[in-house]
């Protein structure tokens, strides 16, 4: 019998998954984390979740956007620029490129956090640990063609 948690999984390798639920998903983790005063997100009863906000790089504006994140023991967060697959980066991933200061709400708790990309070394370590968490980010590597970001979300 599969799991709740492995039938979402699987779901998430389709091709109509990774063409829509960009468009769907994140609006309703947003509305959720809205009603719920920043407490709940959809998401957040089979993986751990945030919502981080973001300078838009072309606009200035403040981005907001629900991720999966893992956290570390040290209270930083790891975040990954899957895209759901896709081919390009996210666009909140090439904001923090671009300033790494940001917002996270986790739990609650809104925080000022700064943003690092983790280099070669520092992904190999993690790496495996964001794969345990959440499996389809080894297929989405491959799916996509391209090398996912990942980020360390230190608080400030």
């Amino acid at each position: 019998m599969v799991s709740a948690r492995g039938a979402v999984e699987a779901m998430t390798m389709t091709r109509w998954f990774r063409r829509w639920a960009p468009r769907i998903i994140p609006p309703l983790d947003l509305a959720v984390h809205r009603v719920s005063g920043g407490r709940l997100l959809m998401s957040q009863g089979m993986i751990s979740c945030l919502v981080l906000t973001t300078t838009g790089r072309r606009t200035g504006l403040p981005r907001s956007v629900p991720l999966a994140c893992l956290p570390e023991r040290d209270g930083s967060l790891l975040v990954v620029a899957s895209n759901f697959g896709r081919r390009d980066h996210p666009a909140w991933s090439g904001n923090l490129l671009r300033d790494p200061r940001a917002t996270v709400s986790y739990r609650g708790v809104n925080r000022a956090v700064d943003a690092r990309l983790l280099g070669p070394p520092d992904l190999a370590a993690a790496w495996p640990r964001l794969v345990r968490m959440w499996p389809p980010y080894a297929r989405y590597g491959e799916i996509s063609g391209r090398e996912l970001r990942v980020f360390r979300l230190i608080p400030a």
